[in-house]
């Protein structure tokens, strides 16, 4: 089998191995693809391994022996479903390999918003410590949790495991979720409407698809029911969050924090409102990147693969 990998490099820079699919056939990796390129690349390939990359209806229409398509990645919004339809292509996507990852990720950004870890120590590098006149000093207020109430929008996997993490730090988790499970209601977790989440909580994290009913769930008609001094935390999809009205929530103190690991357009673009607001880290949409969850997700896009070979296909989501 003519496998071809369009852009391998953000799954794997060279710390896991290609190996597997080299066992189901004649593999080229291709760190990244131009526009372009994808229809010179592919167009002999049986399957089709893409993580950002567009497989248009050109794209597939160019692609006679394209018998399978894979995406390196939950969202699969870069494959034109109606085309590998019409043209019978099954796409397979990697629904689960980031949820351990992606919660802590989310906690990681919650903690440095409450403690400003990496400044102070950047401080103390440049000899702040070593100079101040008191034994300890800070430069913004530091939050304890414990006690506080967590709002989680998408209560998912990972919304699920966001919660179980911030309830080990003493908070209260009020969910919001179209689909509810009686089973995860505790002392400590209960469902509610969206309006009381946004009333009550003192922290609110996002793990919601990217719908036409959550694109921008995050807005000034929101934010204006929520608490005065609430945190917001973002890594999940960047449109679920009108960034002019969360970057003039920051600058008035409304919000008096917010840590996103997605923005609406990425990379980031230079005139991204968030790039001019107050109290805010954003990182580079590195959440479900470490090793351990690449290897997943290299583990499950092999088997994705290997179980259409045999008859048995997994993943599918057309």
């Amino acid at each position: 089998m003519n496998i071809v990998v369009l852009d391998g490099y953000t799954l794997n820079p060279g710390d896991i191995s290609w190996d597997g699919l080299k066992a189901l056939g004649e593999v080229t990796v291709y760190d990244r693809t131009a526009a372009s390129d994808i229809i010179p690349r592919i167009q002999n390939a049986e399957a089709v391994f893409t993580n950002k990359v567009p497989l248009t209806r050109e794209s597939l229409a160019a692609c006679p022996k394209l018998r399978f398509i894979g995406v390196l990645a939950t969202g699969y919004n870069v494959v034109d479903i109606d085309a590998a339809n019409e043209r019978k292509i099954p796409v397979a996507n990697i629904p689960t390999y980031g949820t351990a990852a992606v919660s802590q990720y989310a906690i990681a950004l919650l903690l440095e918003l409450c403690h400003h870890i990496g400044e102070h120590s950047n401080c103390v590098k440049r000899g702040d410590w070593t100079n101040n006149p008191d034994w300890c000093f800070w430069n913004h207020p530091l939050v304890e949790l414990a006690g506080k109430t967590m709002g989680i929008i998408g209560f998912g996997r990972i919304g699920q495991e966001t919660g179980r993490i911030a309830q080990a730090l003493g908070m209260n988790i009020l969910a919001y979720d179209e689909f509810q499970n009686p089973a995860l209601v505790t002392d400590t977790c209960r469902y509610t409407d969206l309006d009381t989440l946004l009333t009550q909580a003192d922290v609110i994290s996002l793990h919601c698809p990217l719908f036409p009913s959550t694109q921008g769930i995050i807005c000034k008609d929101s934010i204006a029911k929520m608490k005065d001094g609430v945190m917001i935390i973002n890594d999940s999809r960047g449109p679920l969050i009108v960034e002019e009205d969360l970057r003039d929530a920051l600058n008035s103190g409304k919000v008096a924090g917010a840590a996103v690991d997605v923005v609406s357009t990425e990379p980031i673009q230079a005139d991204n409102p968030l790039l001019q607001a107050k109290n805010i880290i954003i990182t580079p949409h590195i959440a479900w990147a470490p090793k351990e969850s690449r290897q997943r997700l290299m583990d499950i896009a092999v088997e994705n693969l290997k179980t259409y070979l045999n008859g048995t296909p997994q993943n599918i989501v057309n």
